[in-house]
């Protein structure tokens, strides 16, 4: 569980990364359960874009995302998640 100082530092990170992935109208599935797996593994921060497109519900999303990955939900601005998962190697240092 990430504490609030925690989410401002990665909150400050993100600002400046693009998102990586894009969710549509195919929704969520396994395909890319494994890929944000992957970039969570690489890059332990990562933005996820819902497009217009997806029926889903974005809390929905957010939460299927977030248990089927293993991460923790930093941010949501708008139709933007940012997601958080440490990996073995510690690459983003937290406060």
């Amino acid at each position: 569980m990430l504490t609030g100082k925690q989410k401002r530092y990665l909150r400050s990170l993100a600002v400046n990364e693009k998102a990586i992935f894009q969710i549509g109208k195919e929704g969520l599935n396994s395909n890319l359960y494994n890929s944000v797996k992957e970039a969570l593994k690489a890059r332990e921060l990562v933005k996820v874009s819902v497009l217009k497109t997806c029926e889903t519900d974005m809390n929905e999303i957010k939460i299927d995302l977030c248990a089927n990955t293993g991460s923790e939900l930093v941010q949501v601005i708008g139709k933007t998640l940012v997601l958080y998962k440490q990996s073995k190697e510690h690459k983003i240092l937290l406060p």
